[in-house]
């Protein structure tokens, strides 16, 4: 970035090329994050670039904006000499046509459709995404049941909403269609399409030009940035309750308020615990080697409010990194047991969440689990529009009590913790707060009233 604030190009395409994909969509805020500039900074030169077609976005939900890098020609022509050369093919030059030519080197499938609905072109690209030899695709029509297309509910997308059916019968294109399909080897996709007719001199279809766009990542972002289900879960673990169950017969409860990474990796837990005297939590704390130090924020007779400075390894990292949530660890009277609950997104496979939490604990075992509905808060929407460091900073200064009055902590112990001057997290603090207020303001409508 240089001295007028703006960012180098060749920076934000770096930061696409270090993802796996670099079609894979980033939101504004990645990129910001990555390249260590301003929201606005970063937003003024993707957009720059959108309008350049070096980029392209789309809006998900109301507030976030995604950006991923088109396929360029000249990678699919090196995945096709690669691909050509270990199937034996030697291409001759001047034996296809020109029009041949540029639909093979087209960096979106191809596929010719032709007004009895056979098939009668596809490009390299198609047999890439679609998963079948060019003569398999030909072979077929548009709309066989083998190509078992669906809608996103899962429901099979009727022959007569198919944009080729539409085409036929309007003679009119049709754009932005979006549908998943299931490959023969078992896997799925995301599809997005856009077709249009080629009339003849008495205005019937001759052929019908469809471009497919493999929208899968884009598609698996969305969903993630909207999902509405969580799983609620109950876990059982001698190995993480029995210190706790030891030091007091009582029944107890402690919630895990927020999690927040420090920029060593370490990692601060803020917890209420209830039920638990303040001594005896800290001689558990102190008998755990994943924690490092313990903060008193707050306590009455009742409850008590801890700071927990704990390693890269434990239980609330590992919800977070699942996309998730530990709410609390209990211990009821009605069976002596200890149970911890937590919250994860719908879709994460349960056996995938329990292999990460047992690199803590290896006894975890999964007690019960049920989905609930959940709608997109405001807390996902601000943490979309924060960086990194600013949302460390506020979420920090929240449960540390630095907005409660008295104050329990002060902006010097909490620049500590992030290793930062007092004046450098006093600027992520305002930040932090502007962007929370122009999400509440700016972004929902409500900045300028009658």
């Amino acid at each position: 970035m240089d001295r007028s604030g703006h960012i180098d190009t060749q920076e934000v395409f770096r930061v696409f090329d270090t993802v796996g994909d670099p079609t894979e969509p980033l939101s504004t805020e990645e990129v910001a994050s990555a390249v260590g500039c301003e929201l606005f900074v970063a937003l003024a030169t993707l957009d720059s670039l959108g309008s350049q077609d070096l980029l392209k976005t789309k809006l998900i939900g109301d507030h976030t904006r995604v950006w991923w890098r088109p396929l360029k020609v000249g990678d699919l022509a090196h995945r096709r000499t690669e691909s050509d050369s270990t199937r034996g093919i030697v291409r001759v030059p001047g034996e296809d046509t020109l029009i041949e030519q540029i639909l093979e080197a087209s960096p979106v499938s191809i596929v010719v459709v032709d007004p009895s609905g056979k098939i009668e072109f596809a490009n390299g690209r198609a047999e890439e995404m679609l998963g079948l030899e060019r003569s398999e695709i030909t072979s077929r029509t548009y709309s066989q049941p083998e190509w078992n297309i669906y809608h996103e509910d899962g429901t099979p997308v009727p022959v007569d909403e198919h944009p080729i059916t539409r085409i036929l019968k309007t003679k009119q294109a049709v754009y932005g269609f979006e549908h998943g399909i299931e490959l023969p080897d078992g896997t799925e996709r995301w599809l997005s399409s856009n077709s249009a007719p080629v009339l003849n001199a008495t205005g019937d279809v001759d052929y019908i030009i469809v471009g497919i766009e493999d929208a899968t990542a884009l598609k698996d972002r969305e969903d993630k940035l909207t999902s509405e289900e969580t799983r609620l879960i109950e876990l059982s673990s001698k190995q993480l309750f029995e210190p706790f169950v030891a030091a007091t017969d009582a029944e107890f409860q402690i919630d895990f308020d927020e999690v927040v990474r420090l920029p060593d990796g370490t990692a601060l837990e803020y917890l209420t615990a209830t039920g638990i005297p303040i001594k005896t939590l800290r001689e558990v704390f102190a008998q755990d080697s994943t924690v490092l130090d313990t903060n008193l924020l707050q306590s009455t007779d009742e409850s008590c409010r801890l700071e927990v400075h704990v390693g890269t390894l434990c239980v609330p990292l590992v919800f977070e990194d699942l996309g998730g949530q530990a709410i609390s660890l209990m211990k009821t009277q009605s069976d002596g047991s200890a149970a911890l609950t937590g919250k994860l997104p719908g879709d994460i496979d349960l056996r995938t969440a329990l292999r990460e939490l047992r690199c803590v604990y290896s006894d975890f075992e999964l007690v019960s689990h049920e989905l609930n509905y959940s709608p997109r808060l405001l807390y996902t929407i601000v943490q979309d529009a924060l960086t990194e460091k600013q949302l460390a900073a506020v979420q920090i200064a929240y449960y540390s009590g630095y907005f409660e009055t008295p104050r329990t902590s002060s902006g010097d112990e909490l620049a500590d913790r992030l290793g930062i001057t007092r004046q450098t997290y006093n600027r992520h603090l305002r930040k932090a707060e502007q962007a929370v207020f122009e999400q509440l303001f700016e972004a929902s409508g409500k900045a300028h009233t009658d």
